[in-house]
């Protein structure tokens, strides 16, 4: 049981990141809610229009300080990101009275991470990846039940439909398409929120300026900090 209200650390840590990592951990572990890692994700195009959506976090590395998802390259998401690669996201955490933002630039993952992480994927999940051009058009659910079942004979897999739900894997390891892979956002701006008593809550954020370093790494500079007034 948590309790109602809570505060943040005082003094705050120079650092916010392993205590980004720990709440994550915390709501994962506990299952606070369903798909507690599930994070709204906002891009941009060269428009300047917004966009949002929901995306799972698989993994938040405290250091040297990034974020990692996984989606399709060529979707809204890919295509903007691709233009502007910056990032925000936040997740709400009800039942813990958090909640956690993070802005900063984002990168492709390592190609070998997307590998081993899509080979982990149900194979269900991955047959729907390599048919889905996602974003696009299609003319009916119809349509794309009958774009899965012709991945599924193409790779010589049982019908997804059909196979028994315990049938966890087929004994064929389907390759990664091209167009699917992890990215990571580095954090610049984190913001840390606790719900407070009569809406008192309890706000902060943190800073950093970051260097691109090459490899899709960056060179970050000491965190600044300041509490905000909710």
């Amino acid at each position: 049981m948590h309790a109602k209200f809570q505060t943040l650390p005082d003094p705050l840590p120079a650092d916010p990141m392993p205590l980004a990592s720990t709440w994550f951990r915390q709501a994962t572990d506990e299952q606070v809610q369903r798909n507690p890692n599930a994070m709204s994700l906002a891009t941009a195009g060269t428009d300047g229009k917004p966009s949002v959506r929901i995306v799972l976090c698989k993994e938040i590395v405290a250091d040297p300080g990034y974020l990692v998802f996984y989606t399709n390259y060529e979707s809204r998401k890919g295509r903007e990101l691709a233009a502007l690669p910056w990032a925000a996201v936040v997740f709400l955490w009800d039942p813990l009275g958090r909640q956690l933002r993070f802005e900063g630039p984002v990168v492709h993952a390592l190609a070998s991470e997307s590998d081993d992480y899509f080979a982990s994927r149900p194979w269900r999940s991955r047959l729907a990846a390599i048919t889905s051009t996602q974003s696009a058009p299609v003319a009916s659910r119809q349509v794309l039940v009958a774009r899965l079942r012709e991945t599924a004979e193409r790779f010589g897999t049982p019908d997804p439909f059909t196979a028994p739900e315990d049938d966890q894997e087929p004994g064929l390891r389907l390759p990664r398409p091209a167009h699917w892979g992890g990215y990571r956002l580095w954090a610049a701006v984190v913001e840390l929120w606790v719900e407070g008593e009569h809406r008192l809550h309890d706000r902060a954020r943190w800073t950093r300026v970051i260097a691109p370093a090459g490899d899709g790494r960056f060179q970050a500079e000491p965190w600044h900090h300041e509490r905000l007034q909710p």
